[in-house]
C-alpha cells in the first residue's frame, strides 16, 4: 500500500492532487512547523496581465504548528478572493458551474488557515473523483511522541501506523530524506515524476504551475484526465 503525506496547501497545484491520486492513502501534515512565504498560505492564479498571488492573510509567530496559526480576521480577504476569482475566471467555461460551491465555503467564518485548507481540498479531491482516503497526522500520531520525531521518523511512523509499504515522496524528497532509513524500517521509498500536462487557459500563452482552480474552472469535467495525463 502506498502512502503520500503532504502539508494541507491553498488551492495547490496539478501535482498535489496527482500525488493523491497515486497513493492508497494520503496524510495532511497538520502538526509540523507553519512556512512563511511557500504555499500554505497562497496560490497562484492567472489574470489578462499574468499570474497573480490569491493570498489567505494569517496571523503568525516563528515556531507556530500548521494547525495553529490563526486567520488575520481584520482583512476582508473572503469578499477580495471571490472579486478576483470573478475578475480572472468570471469568462472561463466552467467557471459558473463551480462558483457558487466555492463562495458558500468562503463565506463561512474562518478562524484557522488549517480548517479554511482542509475543506477546500476535500471539496477539491471531491470534484476531481478522487477516492483516496485522506487522514490528519494530527489525529495519527500522539502530540508528545510528535515532538521528539525527526522529519524521516514522522513519515516512516506514519507509513506504519496505515500499514504501507511505500511511501511516495514529491520529487524534491531526493534534496532532503534520509534514503536508506526507509528501507531500513522496510519502507519502500518512491518518488513522484510528474510532468506539467498544459490545458486551454484564458488569457494567452499557457502558464504552468498555478492553482488547481485554473484548471478546474477551464477544464471543468476533464480536469482529472489532464491530471492523469502529467504521471509518469
Amino acid at each position: 500500500m502506498i502512502c503520500a503525506v503532504h502539508q494541507p496547501q491553498t488551492f495547490p497545484y496539478l501535482g498535489y492532487f496527482a500525488k493523491m491520486m497515486q497513493a492508497d492513502c494520503f496524510v495532511y501534515l497538520d502538526n509540523v512547523q507553519f512556512k512563511k512565504n511557500e504555499w500554505q498560505n497562497r496560490n497562484r492564479i492567472k489574470s489578462n496581465s499574468g499570474w497573480q498571488w490569491l493570498t489567505v492573510p494569517i496571523l503568525h509567530h516563528f515556531g507556530q504548528s500548521i494547525q495553529e496559526v490563526a486567520i488575520n480576521p481584520s482583512v476582508n480577504w473572503q469578499d477580495k478572493h471571490l472579486q478576483m476569482l470573478q475578475t480572472c475566471y468570471g469568462k472561463a467555461p466552467y467557471f459558473l458551474r463551480y462558483f457558487q460551491e466555492l463562495k458558500n465555503i468562503y463565506q463561512h467564518p474562518w478562524q484557522k488557515l488549517v480548517d479554511f485548507n482542509l475543506t477546500t481540498l476535500e471539496w477539491l479531491k471531491q470534484l476531481l473523483g478522487i477516492k483516496t482516503p485522506t487522514y490528519l497526522a494530527s489525529e495519527i500520531i500522539p502530540a508528545q511522541d510528535n515532538a521528539t520525531l525527526t522529519a524521516d521518523e514522522r513519515l516512516i511512523t506514519i507509513c506504519k501506523i496505515l500499514q504501507a509499504d511505500t511511501y511516495l515522496s514529491g520529487a524534491g524528497g531526493h534534496a532532503y530524506l534520509n534514503t536508506d532509513l526507509f528501507p531500513q524500517n522496510n519502507i519502500k521509498l518512491s518518488f513522484q515524476n510528474f510532468q506539467h500536462p498544459s490545458y486551454p487557459q484564458l488569457f494567452g500563452e499557457f502558464i504552468p504551475y498555478l492553482s488547481i482552480l485554473d484548471l478546474i474552472f477551464n477544464c471543468g469535467d476533464d480536469s482529472q484526465s489532464i491530471i492523469h495525463r502529467g504521471i509518469l
